[in-house]
Formats: structure tokens, sequence, C-alpha cells
């Protein structure tokens, strides 16, 4: 986008020296684009959830429930027996296994390192909620298509894309990656019934490419959502970890 802005600049210039006259110059203004997010006080979700990365896999389901811009709660169950928890806050994020009697606790800083890319609370309520990872900026470039809009984001060192159904004004999948290291996160979104007044994906998988010491990483995350509901009423969000467990 700088180079044409240099070329209408010395274009003016010329003019100017030439006749010496001022001659308007007429930017085109820049394209719209509607985009429609889940906006909500309470969520409560329940769905399937499969995890997979270089070690083994899990399938288990999963109670997730949402405090807007405060409290991610999510239970998980294997054959009607609870096989952990985790609780997501501003600070940092909490998981306990039951079933490992084992308890790992994580701060945004040290995700942000892991993955190369910026790891927050909002990020992770943006992503399960199908809404845009990152808040539009002027710098943002809009590219208008048929059946979808691409919403172009840099961040530092990451690069975002965004694909926007054109009809429906729904995102519908997400590309990061990170220019240093190509450690990279994909979601793509399907499945959008109805929730409240607007529409909710109830199938999401994240994709995430990283570096380590011991190789390239891959993981991946699955969700099959069979209810989804969005409200003002009061949800709670017990949470404990047991002195026992013993903390990775």
């Amino acid at each position: 986008m700088k180079y044409p802005l240099l070329v209408l600049c010395a274009c003016a210039t010329l003019l100017v020296s030439c006749s010496k006259k001022v001659l308007p110059v007429i930017t085109p203004p820049s394209p719209t684009l509607e985009i429609q997010e889940i906006d909500f006080e309470y969520f409560h979700g329940k769905a399937r959830m499969v995890f997979r990365d270089e070690k083994k896999e899990r399938d288990v389901k999963a109670n997730i429930r949402i405090r807007k811009d405060s409290v991610i709660w999510m239970t998980f169950s294997v054959v009607g027996v609870q096989g952990g928890k985790a609780l997501i806050n501003k600070d940092s994020i909490s998981i306990v296994s039951t079933l490992e009697k084992e308890v790992s606790i994580f701060d945004y800083k040290e995700l942000t390192a892991r993955f190369n890319f910026e790891v927050n609370y909002q990020t992770i309520q943006s992503a399960i909620l199908g809404n845009l990872i990152s808040p539009r900026q002027e710098a943002d470039v809009i590219t208008q298509g048929a059946s979808f809009n691409l919403l172009e984001q840099q961040r530092g060192t990451v690069n975002i894309k965004n694909y926007i159904n054109a009809a429906s004004r729904k995102l519908e999948k997400v590309e990061m990656k990170e220019e240093n290291t190509n450690n990279s996160i994909s979601i793509n979104y399907s499945d959008f019934q109805p929730v409240g007044d607007k529409i909710y994906p109830f199938h999401g998988a994240v994709t995430i490419f990283y570096k380590t010491p011991k190789g390239l990483l891959n993981t991946t995350i699955t969700l099959e959502y069979n209810k989804a509901e969005v409200g003002d009423k009061e949800l709670k969000f017990p949470f404990n970890i047991p002195r026992k467990y013993d903390r990775r």
C-alpha cells in the first residue's frame, strides 16, 4: 500500500511544478466489512472434544461455561466418569487431571513464548466463540470477494488472515503465521446454527504447528457441540485443586 501512495505524491509534486496549480487527489473509499460476532453475558455449551498431539489422542465430553471477559470454565468426562477440569481467567490457565491426579498451571507469558504468538484470555474466548482473534485496526486490509471477504491483519511478526462468509457475515476460517519461526495456527468453523438472535459454529477445528527443541510438533483440537446457549442468567464456576495432586 506504500508504493501507490508514493507514486501519487510524486505525480502531485510534478503537476504543481509544471502548472503551479494544485490538483486534488481523489482517494477511493475503503471497502466496508460487516462481521457478525457473538455478544453475551453468559455462555453455556456441551460438546464432544477430541485432542490429538504427538503422544496420544483424547476423546472426551466437555461442559463449557463462560462469563464474558472474565472466566472460562470446563469439565471433561469419559464414559460418564469425570476426567478433569479447567479454569481459564485473565491471569492463567489451570488444568486438573482427575485420572492422573495432577495439575498444570500456565501463565500467558509462558504460552506466548512457547508458540511465539500473543496468547491471552481474550484470544481464547474469541476462538471459542468464533469471533475475531484480534480486534480490527485502521491498518487492516480488506479484500472483497464473491463468496468470502478477506481481512488481513499484521500484529508484530504475526500475519492473520480472516475469511468471512460474504452472505452470512460469519468468520469461517482463521490462519495465523509467525514470520520468524513459521509457527502457525489455523481455525475452521462450520455447522452454523441459531443461538439467540445470532448464529454460532457448532463445529470448530484448531490445528497448531510449532517448533520445539524436539522438532516440529502438531496439535489438533476438535469441538462438536450438541448444545450452545447465551443469556443473562448467572452461571456458577466451581473449581478447586486438591492438595495431594502433583503439579506438572
